[in-house]
């Protein structure tokens, strides 16, 4: 089925409820790490997973059974019941207090085979799925997680989630919803208990101190010609769908190019979009600098050994830098081998010295001006989460603003593999951007607006 944002449809939803932890769960405040708390991560989050009917769960009570399991969960994961709250020098803290999340039980009327790609991003219907509880959207004071779950009426339903980025990341969120499934299916505990340990990992040392250079934090001056191409009201959400042939496609135009080299499939991606998107929104000077921030995890990295069980934010926004006439006019491996270059700045040392530069530099939020932010969530594994319904048609995170895109697997309307990313957009330069994309003979790449 072909995308519309044309076709109508109604979802009921009931009052919204609050969940609390199934047993007691301690009274206490915990503090969030000082990269959990800073400026750019203060903002809420959207999930969205999509299922089909399973005649083997028919009669089950699809919204029931998981309102129980994730109370169940919030006996583990229990500061997700409290409320956030702002200390000296705007320090987060969670007031855990049992208070609850939000639940909201809807049905629509229509088969979720009839929105055809529509939950795919960008997906029109989101607000439907997702929808927004007034006084819900805050951070300080608020519910944590917003959860919504939609019935149709062939016996499919949609997840949607909304969580308070500072309380976890994308990996955070996987251990959450895992838990879920797994008391949704009978466990007595979940496979992986959570750890807290904030106060561990990511925090200031004594006395801060600031060891390497944090280009993702430089404070550029105000862009007014760039505040006007970006104006968010104006932008157009789409998606770019890259299929293994895509992919092979542009190794292949390096490679041609007598400029190969060795690099993920997310680094190929994101340099080709960062320059597809700066050729498309044509910086007047071509001295401009330009960023891309690319999300890289410090899972894993040695010297931290932060805990498998850690849910907490664990990442930071390496950048890479260029000036727009350059990477407009560099072969892809010269955005290539910046991105490269930018992530393995990532050490202990690195991720210590942005705690540290959040708290002498009160906590700022990374630059927005000609700076692309990209996150990989495609190793996350939200297109398996699975209820007992079997793994979702979609699972992800369908979101992009006007300097945040988000790459995630999916399985397109033909049954190809591949990965889709979320990005925006203003009108005057989306033909130019597809203009560019296609450029390396890209004519699988699915531009939908």
């Amino acid at each position: 089925m072909a995308f519309s944002s044309t076709m109508v449809f109604s979802v009921k939803r009931r009052e919204p409820e609050l969940v609390i932890p199934a047993k007691a769960t301690p009274r206490e405040i915990k503090k969030l790490s000082d990269i959990d708390d800073q400026e750019g991560l203060r903002f809420q989050m959207p999930i969205m997973l999509f299922y089909r009917d399973n005649p083997s769960m028919r009669g089950g009570d699809r919204v029931g059974i998981i309102r129980e399991g994730l109370a169940k969960t919030l006996v583990y994961y229990y500061p997700f019941a409290g409320r956030i709250i702002e200390g000296d020098n705007r320090k987060l803290m969670v007031d855990c207090n049992e208070e609850g999340v939000l639940f909201v039980e809807a049905d629509a009327n229509i088969n979720i085979e009839q929105l055809g790609d529509n939950i795919l991003p960008p997906c029109p219907f989101m607000e439907e799925f997702l929808h927004d509880v007034p006084g819900s959207e805050g951070i300080i004071g608020c519910p944590l997680l917003l959860i919504q779950v939609t019935r149709f009426i062939c016996g499919g339903f949609a997840l949607g989630i909304r969580f308070n980025h500072t309380m976890a990341d994308a990996y955070g969120m996987i251990q959450l919803l895992t838990a879920i499934t797994e008391f949704v299916k009978g466990a007595a505990a979940p496979s992986i208990l959570p750890v807290w340990q904030r106060e561990q990992y990511f925090t200031a040392r004594s006395p801060p101190r600031i060891t390497c250079t944090h280009n993702e934090y430089e404070q550029t001056p105000y862009d007014v010609s760039y505040a006007d191409i970006m104006d968010s009201d104006k932008l157009i959400r789409t998606a770019i769908f890259f299929s293994p042939k895509d992919i092979q496609a542009l190794r292949n135009h390096m490679s041609l190019s007598g400029n190969f080299i060795r690099c993920s499939r997310f680094d190929l991606i994101v340099a080709y979009l960062w320059k597809c998107r700066t050729i498309a929104l044509s910086p007047a000077d071509p001295e401009e600098v330009v960023r891309l921030s690319a999300i890289t995890t410090a899972r894993g990295k040695p010297g931290l050994n932060i805990p498998t069980r850690y849910y907490g934010n664990a990442f930071t926004f390496p950048a890479a830098v260029s000036t727009a006439g350059i990477l407009c006019t560099s072969p892809l491996s010269y955005a290539v081998h910046l991105i490269q270059k930018a992530k393995a700045q990532l050490s202990e040392e690195y991720i210590k010295s942005v705690a540290d530069f959040m708290v002498i530099k009160k906590r700022p939020k990374y630059t927005t001006i000609w700076n692309l932010i990209v996150s990989d969530v495609t190793r996350m594994g939200f297109d398996k989460v699975d209820f007992g319904w079997g793994n979702p048609k979609f699972g992800g995170i369908p979101f992009a603003t006007s300097n945040i895109s988000v790459c995630m697997n999916i399985k397109n309307w033909k049954g190809e593999d591949g990965v889709v990313v979320s990005i925006c957009l203003p009108p005057l330069a989306v033909q130019k951007f597809k203009y560019e994309l296609k450029k390396i003979a890209f004519y699988s790449i699915i531009c939908r607006m």
